[in-house]
C-alpha cells in the first residue's frame, strides 16, 4: 500500500470519526497543484522570466555547437592532406573546444535548474498562502493537494488560481 493511499485512508477515517463525534458536516477541499503551477499567472510569469534570462545563453551554446561541428567537418575533410603535427594540433584544438562546450552546457543546465527551483519555490509559497487563506476564510476542515479520487464538488483549484491571479478567489 503506498504512503499516499495510507495517508488518504487515515484522513478519511479521522474525518469519519469527527463527523460521527460532532454530528456536523465536514468541509473538504481539493487543490490540483499541477494545474495551479501550469495555469496561475505567477507561474506563467516565472516561466517567462526564466525564458528571458536563459534564451541568449542557450542560443550562444547552440551557435558554439554549430561552429564546432563545422570545424570538425572541415578537419575531417582536410585531415588526409595535413601533416602529422598539424593534424594532431587541430585535433587537440577540437577536443579542447568540445570539452569547453560540454562544461558550458553543464554550467548552463545547473544554473537553469537552480533558477527553476527558486522560481518554483516562490510560486509554491504563494500558492500555499492562498490555500491557507481560503481554508481560513471559508472554514474548511481539510484541504488535500494529492488524492487518488475526488469529486469536482470539492475541487477548489479554480478558486486558488483566481486568487493567485489577483481575483477574489471565490
Amino acid at each position: 500500500m503506498t504512503s499516499q493511499l495510507k495517508n488518504l485512508l487515515v484522513a478519511s477515517l479521522l474525518c469519519g470519526s469527527a463527523l460521527l463525534a460532532h454530528g456536523q458536516e465536514l468541509k473538504i477541499g481539493y487543490v490540483n497543484l499541477d494545474r495551479v503551477l501550469r495555469d496561475a499567472s505567477p507561474a506563467k510569469a516565472a516561466q517567462a522570466k526564466l525564458e528571458s534570462e536563459f534564451t541568449r545563453r542557450e542560443k550562444d551554446l547552440s551557435d558554439t555547437a554549430t561552429r564546432l561541428k563545422s570545424a570538425t567537418e572541415r578537419f575531417e575533410k582536410d585531415a588526409p592532406t595535413l601533416g602529422e603535427s598539424e593534424r594532431s594540433r587541430r585535433q587537440r584544438d577540437l577536443v579542447e573546444q568540445d570539452r569547453e562546450l560540454q562544461r558550458k552546457r553543464r554550467e548552463f543546465q545547473e544554473d537553469l535548474n537552480q533558477r527553476k527551483n527558486e522560481e518554483l519555490a516562490a510560486v509554491l509559497d504563494r500558492a500555499q498562502r492562498v490555500v491557507k487563506q481560503i481554508f481560513d476564510q471559508e472554514k474548511y476542515d481539510l484541504i488535500l493537494q494529492e488524492a487518488v479520487f475526488f469529486s469536482p464538488r470539492v475541487d477548489i483549484t479554480d478558486k486558488v488560481i483566481k486568487a493567485m491571479n489577483g481575483g477574489s478567489g471565490k
